[in-house]
């Protein structure tokens, strides 16, 4: 680690005493660490039992069992319609059978999504470019469908040397760069996807052994929007609801003509943020973070933005008696533009440990989240409770842990710029709060 940076501070949360810092007001990258940062600006602005709200809406008449018009979708970024707890399913159960409550059998139009809450722009600013295919760099929007993520399958060809088969769900709003060839029966399967500068093609490259199992990897989708009126649609065909028109994302219209009054057919709630946050903090769900800055900003400015959240975001900090020297770019962290330091974190950290719910949405040591491995059979586990990060070259822990005799400790460990793996400092972290937990002052 000579050639690398530290950034690390322990504060006695029951005596006030500091008692240890290295570098503790440098500024450095945090990686998944801004989602303390996110979620204590989420916390205050928001509440526990904030929930997202999503509408069916619509402007047309209802005869003889048909819509005579669109069904309108209304998002207000609620990230939980997906896969988790089979969610997204139960909740288009609901929808249909509340549609075909209001005598609803064919929709005589287009299902339309109108994800105006948010802005359109759904990545993060600083992500790298070369990440952005990966279903972590998903992008945040007003409507989101299984986490902004779809899968693409590879499949080997049924001789060696032939194109490999590939498959993407549709309505991502990416095409596809084939590159995959069948290779000799035991061979070696390498992956490898690449997203165009212009972000509308991911390039599959590699080989898949003839004899290999189909892969399947999870690639961020193009058009968050779209691709919900697309699930949607589907979602209601399946449930015995006929759709004549097409699924379409909702524009800003310069027409001068004001819209027709909607009515609200349907309106449907996330679980509390208390869950959300848990997911977001336990398993580092990046689109969960961001989509928790935009509601901040919606909250406070009326638009859903990163701007919005991050200006929020600053207000709060500076009435908790936060200097204002950090850098927030994104929600997640996945931003190599996002600086903070360890003495910030830290008092963070101080002003919500009286906070169980927040407590509760951090991983436990040995037992579960992103360290349900580490710091096992020592002073440490199931004791210390904190967050990691990771992105390349940078690494993060913090959180609190308790002493031989008792007394919480709130720490932040922040390496930035090392070359050695990144077990090592991992590693290295965990030694140093295994060492917090075996402290004693008798």
């Amino acid at each position: 680690m000579d050639q690398a940076l530290w950034g690390v501070e322990v504060k006695s949360l029951d005596t006030g005493r500091l008692l240890y810092a290295r570098n503790a007001r440098t500024l450095m990258m945090p990686a998944s660490n801004m989602k303390i940062v996110t979620l204590a600006a989420a916390i205050d602005t928001l509440g526990w039992d904030y929930r997202f709200k999503t509408t069916l809406e619509s402007s047309a008449a209802i005869e003889a069992g048909v819509l005579k018009g669109d069904l309108i979708v209304r998002g207000g970024g609620d990230p939980t319609i997906n896969k988790r707890d089979n969610r997204a399913a139960a909740l288009f159960d609901q929808w249909a059978g509340a549609l075909k409550t209001a005598g609803i059998r064919l929709i005589d139009g287009n299902v339309v999504a109108d994800a105006s809450a948010f802005e359109r722009r759904g990545l993060g600013e600083g992500w790298s470019w070369d990440y952005l295919q990966y279903g972590y760099a998903a992008p945040a929007a007003a409507l989101e469908f299984n986490e902004n993520t779809a899968t693409l399958t590879i499949r080997p060809a049924a001789t060696p040397g032939e194109d490999a088969a590939l498959e993407l769900e549709t309505s991502t709003g990416l095409g596809l760069i084939h590159h995959v060839v069948t290779g000799a029966a035991g061979s070696d399967t390498h992956i490898d996807i690449e997203r165009t500068s212009d972000g509308a093609w991911l390039d599959v490259i590699g080989s898949i052994a003839v004899d290999a199992k189909p892969v399947a990897r999870d690639v961020a989708v193009a058009n968050p929007a779209l691709y919900f009126a697309h699930a949607l649609l589907k979602a209601l065909i399946e449930r015995g609801i006929e759709v004549r028109g097409l699924p379409v994302e909702q524009r800003e219209s310069k027409n001068s003509v004001p819209p027709l009054p909607r009515q609200v057919l349907i309106e449907s709630q996330s679980p509390p943020l208390r869950e959300i946050a848990t997911v977001m903090m336990k398993v580092s769900q990046n689109l969960y973070a961001e989509t928790l800055l935009k509601a901040v900003g919606a909250s406070k400015k009326g638009l859903g933005t990163s701007e919005n959240g991050r200006t929020a975001a600053r207000e709060i900090f500076e009435r908790w008696k936060i200097p204002a020297s950090y850098v927030q770019a994104d929600g997640s962290g996945l931003s190599r533009y996002d600086f903070v330091t360890a003495d910030m974190i830290v008092t963070i950290l101080e002003h919500l440990r009286g906070d169980p719910a927040f407590l509760a949405t951090l991983p436990i040591a040995g037992r579960d989240g992103t360290i349900s491995t580490r710091m096992r059979a020592t002073r440490a586990e199931a004791n210390a409770i904190a967050k990691t990060g990771s992105i390349a070259n940078v690494r993060a822990l913090s959180g609190y842990v308790r002493t031989r005799d008792g007394e919480t400790l709130a720490f932040s460990i922040l390496a930035n710029n090392f070359t050695i793996p990144a077990a090592t400092v991992n590693w290295i972290a965990d030694l140093a709060v295994e060492t917090l937990a075996n402290h004693s002052r008798r």
